[in-house]
């Protein structure tokens, strides 16, 4: 069986190969992908492995925007720390999820599910139906309480907020009206936790507003420089490989 990892952590990657070697020597890691830029790229130029292992968080995002660029007939067993995402819908047919750190039993417990459910097929149709209702299903956050002065907590509207984004490891919400709040979650927290209809991740730093966007220029390399409303403490670039995404975004 030829498999693909998706996973940003070399620790965590080393652990599975690991595993599988040990439990799962007819599985064979045929690549290791660590962003969501890659996968895109990796399935559009190669043909559809027979499993997928993916961390849900990547270096340059949510695993879930891969679904929306490739459509993966093939098993996927999902990986993460976190225990909140929709555990209970990933339970059925041939999703799964396993939390870290991985075992044995985990990888065994996976791959005889997937056997039994599904006769060794590698094609499932049912699995694109689900992401889709997972997605649409999710109940995204319109509210964060953030600390004030004293011993408060604020309400911040999402609506309000114009961008977010990460500094020496401070991650801050910035509103229309140019006022900064530090936030506990990360940005992949928060990536997550957004309608993804209206907030696109630029970049590792920034996570923005479609209403904050006041035009776009065209920056080398086939780029793109997003200016906001509301100025950023540094340009807000999108890679080349993700501009297409972002007008699509933008424009739907």
């Amino acid at each position: 069986m030829k498999a693909l990892i998706i996973e940003d952590e070399k620790a965590a990657v080393r652990n599975l190969t690991a595993v599988l070697m040990q439990v799962a020597p007819e599985v064979k890691v045929i690549d290791v992908l660590d962003s969501v830029a890659d996968a895109i790229d990796w399935f559009a130029t190669h043909s559809m492995p027979e499993l997928v292992f993916m961390d849900i968080h990547l270096a340059d995002g949510s695993a879930f925007e891969i679904f929306d660029h490739t459509d993966i007939s093939c098993p996927v067993i999902f990986t993460t720390a976190y225990n909140e995402y929709a555990l209970r819908a990933f339970k059925v047919n041939s999703i799964d999820y396993i939390l870290k750190p991985i075992g044995e039993e985990d990888i065994q417990a996976a791959l005889t599910k997937l056997k039994h459910l599904h006769g060794g097929r590698s094609e499932d149709p049912e699995f694109l139906k689900l992401i889709r209702t997972l997605k649409t299903e999710e109940n995204y956050k319109t509210h964060f309480l953030v600390p004030a002065k004293g011993d408060k907590l604020l309400p911040l509207a999402v609506d309000m907020i114009s961008y977010f984004y990460i500094a020496e490891g401070i991650v801050k919400a910035v509103t229309a009206e140019g006022k900064a709040y530090v936030l506990t979650q990360t940005l992949d927290d928060l990536t997550e936790y957004l309608n993804p209809q209206l907030f696109f991740r630029a970049n590792r730093q920034y996570l923005i507003s479609r209403e904050s966007v006041k035009d776009i220029d065209l920056w080398f390399n086939n780029r793109l420089a997003i200016n906001l409303r509301i100025a950023t403490p540094e340009k807000v670039v999108v890679s080349k490989v993700r501009v297409r995404e972002f007008k699509a975004w933008f424009s739907g």
